[in-house]
């Protein structure tokens, strides 16, 4: 009855992860953004509100990645001198350990690092505040161009630290999964690159299906406007014809 009722609640617990995983992976921070009415000829464009996303996880696994490749230097270089040092004995012995508390924290730490490297390189808020600024659009209450692109990179930097933080805690959970006693296969699941991946194919399968559902239903109302003018047509000639 034990062993049963400890699958129930690591089933349970798994659940729970995929879904802090999948809104992790949907997080938004919504910028509004106002562009201004213009008149061309004699028709009015622009006047519109939208908003700009900024997603909290916008660097994906790459962060994850950088710090997996970076993990094994320190366990390499503390093998080649643990003959001669209790510190470097110390160092190869934690770093070859996943469960250790030391390497946890250096992964955490260097996946946090990399997620704020890898969205400056990806994000450029000063083309983001061109591109606003040649579109006549703007921020309620920032000014256009240097301004805006402040604005933009403070918020994206105010993201970035919870999202990095949280990312680091789904690297890790495997770790603390196989401390309390879960087998190292399965708790493999409960975080780290693999259910990242999942979660991030699962999700762009969902939108792929879900878009084309929408085109099929696009279709559909355009058959269904061209049977009601058949149909109309016919009671016309029918009308005619009487």
């Amino acid at each position: 009855m034990r062993p049963l009722l400890g699958t129930f609640v690591e089933i349970g617990v798994l659940f729970g992860v995929v879904m802090f995983t999948v809104m992790l992976t949907q997080a938004i921070r919504r910028i509004p953004v106002q562009y201004a009415k213009q008149v061309v000829g004699s028709n009015l464009y622009g006047g519109k509100r939208q908003y700009l996303p900024l997603k909290v996880n916008s660097s994906g696994v790459m962060p994850i990645i950088f710090a997996q490749a970076l993990m094994f230097l320190p366990a390499v270089i503390g093998l080649q001198f643990a003959e001669n040092s209790d510190f470097f004995q110390y160092i190869a012995t934690s770093f070859s350990n996943m469960q250790s508390w030391l390497y946890n924290i250096t992964f955490a730490v260097l996946i946090i690092l990399f997620t704020f490297f890898y969205t400056a390189i990806t994000i450029n808020p000063n083309k983001m505040a061109d591109d606003m600024k040649r579109n006549n659009g703007f921020i309620p209450g920032i000014k256009p161009g240097s301004e805006t692109s402040d604005f933009i990179s403070n918020v994206m930097d105010r993201v970035t630290l919870p999202g990095s933080i949280l990312l680091a805690v789904v690297a890790i959970l495997p770790a603390f999964a196989m401390m309390f006693g879960v087998s190292q296969g399965f708790a493999q699941f409960y975080g780290g690159t693999s259910l990242l991946i999942m979660v991030g194919v699962i999700l762009d399968t969902l939108q792929q299906i879900e878009s084309h559902l929408l085109n099929r239903h696009y279709d559909g109302l355009m058959k269904g406007g061209r049977i009601k003018g058949r149909s109309t047509s016919s009671a016309v000639s029918m009308q005619q014809s009487l």
